[in-house]
Parts: C-alpha cells; sequence; structure tokens
C-alpha cells in the first residue's frame, strides 16, 4: 500500500484530503500540531511541529506522496503576525521539501492559492509565491516532482471562523445581519470543500506531474448574489449592510495582476450544490452555537449537566 503524509491534516481542507486518499486506498498519515477530532479509522496521526526537521523526516520516511496544508491560511491573521507567516508558511515548506527530497517521493502536492496571481493578499500572497518559486527550484535542481494546487473559494463542513463564508453564516443566524466590506460586485467561484478534496487526490495522476492547477468552481457569482441567496434561506430574516473596506487585501473581480506560472484548471464536473452545502454548512454551525450555549448554561449552573 502507497503512503501519503498529510501535512495539516487535522484541518479543514487537509482533513477531507486525508480522508480522500483513505477512500482511494492510500496508507495515510496525519501530521499536525494538534490531534484530528476527524481521524478515521486506518489513518496515523501524529502530532507534531513543521520547524523540528527530526519530527519531519520520520514522518515522511517511506512515503511516496507528501502534501502540505500546514501553515497559516487567513489573510487577517497572516497580515497581523507575518513573522510567524514567514516561518511557518515558507520555512516550514521548505524543511518538508526537504525532507521529501531525501525520501526522494513521488510526488510533492502544495496547497496554494488564486491570491498567488494579484497584489492583493498581503504577506498570505507573498508566503505562497515564495513557496512556489521554491519549490520549482527544488524540482529543478533536485528532479522533485510536484503539484501545485491553487485553489479558489472554499466553503463546507469542519471550516471555522478563519473562513470567510462560516463567518459570514454565523453572523447571520448569531445577529440575523450579514455586515459586508465591498461593494457586493465582487466574483467568487465558490468550491464545496469535499470537491476541492477529491481533485487534490486525482492530482496525482500522471498528468499534473510538476504541473500548477487551479482548483476552483463551475459558475462565477457576484457576492451580491451569494449573500441575498443566504438570507433567502434563513427566510428573508437576515439583513446585508455594505460596508467601505478598510484595507483592500482581497480582490474584487480577478485576482490576476501577476503572471506566476501557467496553471490547469480543474472544476469538477461532479458536485455539491452551492445551496446543499450551505444548508450543511448552517447545521453545523448551528449546532456549534447550541453546544456553546449549553456549555454556558453548565457554567452558570455551577457545573451541573442540565441535558
Amino acid at each position: 500500500m502507497e503512503k501519503a503524509v498529510v501535512f495539516g491534516g487535522a484541518g479543514f481542507l487537509g482533513s477531507h484530503v486525508a480522508d480522500e486518499l483513505t477512500r482511494a486506498g492510500y496508507d495515510v498519515v496525519i501530521f499536525d500540531k494538534r490531534y484530528s477530532q476527524y481521524l478515521q479509522q486506518g489513518q496515523t496521526m501524529l502530532v507534531g511541529d513543521i520547524l523540528d526537521a527530526g519530527q519531519i523526516r520520520d514522518a515522511v520516511k517511506g512515503a511516496q506522496y507528501v502534501y502540505n496544508f500546514a501553515g497559516l491560511a487567513d489573510i487577517e491573521e497572516c497580515k497581523a503576525r507575518p513573522i510567524d507567516t514567514i516561518k511557518l508558511n515558507i520555512l516550514g515548506n521548505s524543511m518538508i521539501l526537504d525532507a521529501a527530497r531525501s525520501e526522494r517521493i513521488e510526488r510533492f502536492v502544495f496547497a496554494s492559492t488564486m491570491y498567488v496571481y494579484s497584489d492583493a493578499g498581503a504577506f498570505y500572497r507573498v508566503s505562497k509565491q515564495a513557496c512556489e518559486l521554491i519549490i520549482e527550484d527544488y524540482s529543478r535542481l533536485h528532479a522533485l516532482p510536484y503539484t501545485i494546487l491553487r485553489y479558489g473559494s472554499l466553503y463546507g463542513e469542519r471550516s471555522d471562523s478563519r473562513n470567510s463564508v462560516y463567518r459570514i453564516i454565523r453572523e447571520a443566524l448569531t445577529e440575523e445581519k450579514i455586515t459586508y466590506y465591498g461593494t457586493g460586485e465582487e466574483e467568487r467561484e465558490f468550491l464545496h470543500v469535499k470537491d476541492a478534496a477529491r481533485t487534490s487526490v486525482e492530482v496525482l495522476g500522471g498528468a499534473f506531474r510538476n504541473e500548477c492547477v487551479i482548483v476552483t468552481g463551475q459558475k462565477v457569482m457576484k457576492y451580491r448574489e451569494f449573500l441575498e441567496m443566504i438570507s433567502e434561506m434563513l427566510k428573508g430574516k437576515v439583513t446585508i449592510e455594505y460596508r467601505q473596506k478598510k484595507l483592500d487585501t482581497h480582490y474584487r473581480i480577478t485576482p490576476y495582476t501577476f503572471d506566476p506560472k501557467f496553471a490547469k484548471k480543474m472544476s469538477p464536473e461532479q458536485h455539491v450544490d452551492l445551496g446543499q452545502g450551505l444548508i450543511h454548512c448552517m447545521n453545523q454551525i448551528y449546532n456549534e452555537l447550541n453546544e456553546e450555549r449549553k456549555s454556558s448554561l453548565r457554567i452558570a449552573l455551577g457545573g451541573n449537566d442540565f441535558c
């Protein structure tokens, strides 16, 4: 059985990719800074630090495939933590790359972003651009096969407050309003995380060796339409407020201002319907809010279980 190591495999996208790899018959090892609450039967969990060379080498030993989803992925968090962004995203990825080189793996798969085409995205975009260039040189100098995946706007179960769609739905459920910084004319191609995960495994095929791949949805949608869709699904009880952007860290209609390596585009023909996907997100967040309310009430009652 071929071994695949998923760095950052306890997170939003990484955990779904780990599950798809397991379904595809791979021996899956998840490496993350915390234990995965989504660990499946047959998967191996390693808790560690992507800045620890010894731990990385031990994880990669005997692997044929290495995925890297680790590091900081939220634009605003990266903007606020530039040094950590450089350490975790650039240095951390480089250390995983070097271990992959030593182990002579068959494919290194890196999670990049559509923001590499842009001058938006602040330090997050800078870190991904740097990683792509480093990966290309590792391939050129050490014959390390790679696939770079430039993801668009992902949403779905297991997301948290670092995901924009999650934040929007949570605000709608808790405050019956959505505050959006922009005009609403911004365009995105939303893609469910399960579709992204399935595509992330399909690229292990030979056609995507040493290629960059854009992974995004099939339909372009204006943010105004997207927000109105959420409001309608919540029976019109949600008001939408548009505000002027505080800082231009997100692209408006297109990210294309920079010209990195040419990429193929993959939009899954079989995909999760946006409406159904949003319903699942709403259910996840609704259940989280219920648990938070129960926890708060237990604390108020002195720890007594009222369920």
